[in-house]
């Protein structure tokens, strides 16, 4: 049985790979390149690498230096697609037209590096930078941990933070408002400064959040077992400690700020980075990490299904709506982009943003890297068109999951700024980025 090379290439993980037509036949179709030596019953590797194609155990085990992660092109009449995947999976087989994504990849030895090591967020209340998958378990710690400083404020994170659907939150602190109102505006009145644990309204619009308890407990409340007025039975209850009512000023104060706080958010860290002035071809070079594909197990298999009539809707007339909803989309693939903006000299500013973030922050992260901010230009994105609506989202505007632009200067005042200056002209950039600049590899 003729064999031939199969050559593998770059792809970033959650690209698709559609099945092509191949007149060639030098194997049976259906097995899977798992880049290490295995026996399924179905064909074995032979060594790393190579692409199993026969019935038998080892049967015309094609050579393929592919890397796991990597596509294989079709080799086999009935147009199969192989495709390198984690060897402790089953190998897929598929029809004409299919279509699988790249779940996991390895570098190899000579394999460009990935562009940023991964999303970043700080947290507001450590200052610490943290990866995006140990972003909301490091969040919640510090909410935990600022309990020792300021319990009110700490309880009052915990709803607004962990309870996710904002209706209910909404419903659930206008409802401790108003027990918190009755106390201050009626302070000697005893029944105002009790609430029956098991009263429905307290049960299905409070208890039930994240936080509320604490909250109660934090402005003063205790649990006592008390008797229920005209039953002979026993319930619980959190009860006002005597010496709030003369600290009903503090208690407003509590109310207010449970009204108007918000979630807790990480900040997406920009990473910023300068370049030296590099190609054009390394400049516009992204190898993007996982974190940047928006793209969960049932949204996968939803685009698989997609890719998979792409022949068939190549062959109809597409209407503009179509169109709109097919781009709309592929936009909402992405949370995060990768921008680089070169300067005039040649310098490169990388820094990362939400794919639904305004131009308008890449204008004031740009600014703010500037020596003298003061300093006006324009954007123009590739293929030379002006970023004038700074409103529009980076995904509006094509410039995702990354992008290289470039930076114009106002041709009238870079003019007088360069007559003015007594000393030849350096980099617009800040000294302090300079100082860590990087090269593009």
């Amino acid at each position: 049985m003729g064999s031939r090379s199969a050559p593998g290439w770059d792809a970033t993980p959650g690209q698709v790979f559609a099945s092509l037509e191949c007149a060639e036949s030098p194997v049976e179709p259906g097995f899977v390149c798992c880049s290490e030596e295995r026996a399924d019953g179905r064909g074995s590797c032979q060594r790393e690498g190579a692409l199993c194609g026969g019935k038998g155990e080892g049967d015309a085990a094609l050579p393929c230096s592919a890397p796991l992660g990597a596509a294989l092109p079709v080799l086999a009449g009935s147009a199969r697609v192989f495709i390198n995947i984690n060897p402790q999976k089953k190998p897929p087989r598929a029809q004409p037209g299919a279509c699988f994504y790249l779940l996991q990849g390895q570098e190899e030895e000579g394999a460009a590096a990935p562009s940023v090591s991964g999303v970043y967020f700080i947290c507001p209340l450590t200052g610490d930078v943290v990866r995006k998958d140990q972003k909301e378990k490091h969040l919640r710690e510090a909410i935990q941990a600022y309990f020792s400083v300021d319990p009110v404020a700490a309880s009052i994170m915990e709803i607004h933070t962990f309870n996710k659907d904002r209706d209910k939150v909404r419903l659930c602190v206008e409802t401790m408002a108003k027990y918190l109102d009755n106390i201050y505006l009626h302070p000697e009145e005893e029944k105002y400064r009790k609430i029956k644990l098991q009263n429905k309204v307290f049960q299905e619009r409070i208890s039930c959040l994240e936080g509320t308890h604490k909250f109660f407990q934090a402005v003063g409340f205790e649990t006592k077992t008390l008797p229920v007025p005209e039953q002979d039975s026993m319930e619980e209850y959190y009860v006002l400690k005597e010496e709030m009512l003369s600290r009903l000023e503090e208690l407003k104060e509590h109310k207010e700020q449970l009204l108007s706080s918000e979630p807790v958010r990480a900040q997406l860290h920009r990473q910023l980075t300068v370049f030296q002035p590099s190609p054009s071809g390394a400049a516009a070079r992204f190898e993007l990490p996982h974190d940047f594909f928006n793209l969960t197990a049932e949204e996968l298999r939803r685009e698989q299904r997609l890719r998979t009539e792409a022949v068939e809707k190549a062959s109809m007339l597409r209407t503009r709506a179509m169109r709109e909803k097919e781009e709309q989309r592929e936009m909402r693939k992405y949370n995060y982009t990768l921008l680089r903006v070169r300067f005039p000299d040649g310098y490169i500013l990388q820094g990362t943003f939400y794919a639904r973030e305004s131009v308008s922050a890449l204008y004031n992260f740009v600014r703010e890297a500037l020596k003298e901010d003061w300093l006006p230009f324009e954007l123009l994105a590739p293929g030379g068109v002006k970023l004038t609506d700074e409103n529009l989202a980076f995904n509006e505007c094509g410039l995702v999951p990354s992008a290289l632009l470039s930076l114009a200067w106002d041709a009238a005042v870079m003019a007088d700024v360069e007559a003015a200056a007594a000393e030849e002209q350096r980099s617009a950039l800040k000294a302090e980025l300079l100082a860590g600049v990087q090269t593009l590899s």
